[in-house]
């Protein structure tokens, strides 16, 4: 019985998650290769032994993997799972068709097209994770809404907010010049900005007090009762449970709202591997498929805690998959933009290369450069795995078991 409830709690939200973001991605690739009249020959989600395979009318084999992390395209005429051409053997490929009377399909194969075609089906994928994500966004904000106000309902004595001069009863109207229009804005902005001073702005009856705030590293703890150690204020918003604290969205303030949650998602990112650089921030938050598995069966069954019936769970346990879909498609949409070989902005960057120099970057440097790039991001990955493992107490576990 608790091994089914763990496959239902975490296994399943994270099979779930990661395939819905990775299908959407390689089918932002396949419905742009597809629309500009490229040859495909196999369109695959998960890897490892095929569970389920079969070809269209167009002859593209579909198939679905039992190992449901990855997925891929593979053009007509790919020798290697970078898509890196090599120019003899674009060469000896021109030749054969040609020697087959296929010469009419030259312009069907990837390599073979023009760099504006090719930079639009590489970028396709990232850009299909980021109009899903504004989807989900969209669609909540229009289903449920968003909670306004930005008021202090409470100071711990003793905090950085009190130290600023944060008192019960201000509202807080901007932090570095941007208007805020809840407090989960100023919560986002907070923890990503520890021992870094900001401007905040606040009503206080009927006058304007600016007051510079410095948030303090702290280990706090979120809804899911997980310690994160992030910047924080000790300020507390209660806010009320009426109607006038909702704002409701019609369907272009939706999507307006979905863009600018997914813009926000993006800077946050940007905001934290900027100050990772900088040593500002520790890299332990950095989380792996182990860390992603995890956090989808913590939100399942949190949900699942809050929820007095079955069908309660499995509305809240949707919802919360659905928005995790989003936030994790924001995430691997900008991963795959980073300037890296192996990673869709790699292909964009040698792209680049070549509309400038008018040639291809050489096979030989296309190739180190892919083997460099999967290097980083093996080694992210395991760096992210280690972090899970430290997270899940894994090695705390082996030091029991041996001691």
């Amino acid at each position: 019985m608790q091994i089914l409830q763990t496959m239902l709690l975490y296994v399943v939200p994270f099979v779930i998650v990661i395939g819905a973001v990775i299908t959407i991605h390689e089918l932002g690739h396949f419905l742009a290769a597809r629309a500009l009249g490229t040859k495909i020959d196999r369109f695959a989600i998960g890897f490892g032994r095929a569970i389920a395979e079969w070809t269209d009318k167009h002859g593209v084999e579909w198939r679905i993997g039992w190992i449901p992390i990855g997925g891929y395209v593979r053009f007509a005429g790919d020798d290697n799972a970078a898509s890196i051409p090599d120019a003899e053997d674009l060469k000896a490929m021109r030749a054969q068709l040609i020697a087959e009377g296929r010469s009419t399909e030259i312009n069907r194969y990837f390599h073979f097209k023009p760099i504006w075609q090719r930079a639009i089906i590489v970028a396709a994928g990232p850009v299909s994770n980021f109009l899903l994500a504004i989807t989900i966004f969209a669609a909540l904000l229009l289903a449920f809404g968003e909670p306004i106000g930005t008021s202090v309902d409470a100071v711990r004595p003793g905090s950085p907010g009190e130290q600023a001069g944060f008192k019960v009863g201000d509202v807080i109207l901007s932090v570095d010049g941007r208007k805020l229009e809840n407090f989960e804005a100023l919560t986002n902005k907070v923890i990503l900005s520890s021992d870094t001073p900001m401007t905040v702005v606040v009503q206080r009856g009927d006058q304007q007090v600016t007051l510079i705030a410095t948030p303090r590293r702290k280990v706090i703890y979120d809804k899911l009762n997980r310690p994160q150690n992030l910047g924080e204020l000790g300020l507390t918003h209660v806010g009320g449970r009426d109607a006038a604290s909702v704002r409701h969205f019609n369907v272009p303030q939706a999507i307006a709202g979905g863009v600018k949650r997914t813009l926000d998602t993006i800077s946050t990112t940007i905001t934290y591997v900027g100050r990772l650089i900088a040593g500002r921030e520790k890299a332990d938050q950095l989380a792996g498929p182990l860390g992603m598995a995890q956090l989808s069966g913590d939100l399942a069954r949190h949900a699942a805690d809050l929820s007095p019936d079955m069908r309660t769970f499995v509305v809240n346990g949707l919802l919360t998959i659905v928005e995790l879909i989003g936030i994790i498609s924001v995430g691997i949409g900008f991963m795959n933009l980073l300037p890296v070989p192996v990673l869709d902005g790699g292909h964009l960057l040698f792209y680049a290369y070549e509309a400038v120099a008018r040639r291809p970057l050489a096979a030989k440097v296309q190739a180190a450069g892919y083997r460099v790039g999967l290097a980083l991001v093996l080694g992210l990955m395991l760096f992210a795995t280690w972090n899970d493992l430290q997270r899940l107490h894994v090695f705390n576990l082996f030091n029991r078991l041996s001691s």
